[in-house]
């Protein structure tokens, strides 16, 4: 049987610094979806992932148990995400922009509406600006949940948020969303002109 998150990280605690990998394993994948979405960078979402385990690494010894090692661990990466974004933000010309199609496709299942079509689409761009239209604790809650595969509990622990929050900022971000990509695709609509006589 596999050791759980919360045993990993006692016996690193107590000397036994190889098995620290296994966390590494368990969360890059999730790390990285999210980690990209926010960023619109891979090269920039792989730095802050591996910037994530090393400062878990480096804080063990100060990993309180009373908090789940996931939570612990998103919080970290959340901050770190926050700060490079902050980053990118005041010096954008260093920075280029890549897909994110694998990122985007895991919304595919959340609403059979223009958002799902967009997604379907895999017109990741425009997904990747629209979220950065929203609120940037909706934003987040939307990439965990659906990027990172976080469940509402683990979500609301992991941005200081309670169940219900977390829940609405979901909800509230995916409708924005979906309000702004059927605006967009209204406005994508060329319309006849009723002067003109057919052709």
């Amino acid at each position: 049987m596999p050791l759980s998150d919360a045993d990993i990280l006692a016996r690193v605690q107590r000397g036994d610094h190889e098995l620290f990998g296994q966390l590494v394993m368990r969360y890059t994948d999730r790390f990285l979806r999210v980690a990209d979405s926010k960023l619109g960078n891979r090269t920039a979402a792989e730095d802050v992932v591996q910037e994530t385990f090393l400062a878990a690494y480096s804080a063990r010894e100060s990993y309180k148990p009373e908090f789940a090692v996931s939570t612990w661990l998103w919080t970290i990466l959340l901050n770190l995400c926050r700060t490079r974004w902050k980053q990118r933000q005041s010096r954008p010309w260093e920075h280029a922009t890549v897909s994110h199609d694998a990122a985007a496709s895991s919304l595919v299942q959340t609403d059979p509406s223009a958002l799902a079509r967009l997604i379907a689409e895999e017109e990741s761009d425009l997904l990747q600006r629209l979220l950065g239209e929203l609120p940037e604790p909706q934003a987040d809650a939307i990439r965990l949940r659906f990027f990172g595969g976080l469940k509402y509990k683990e979500i609301a622990l992991a941005t200081a948020s309670s169940l219900s929050g977390a829940k609405r900022r979901v909800k509230t971000g995916l409708k924005r969303l979906s309000e702004r990509v059927q605006n967009l695709d209204s406005l994508a609509i060329p319309q006849a002109n009723p002067t003109e006589e057919p052709s």
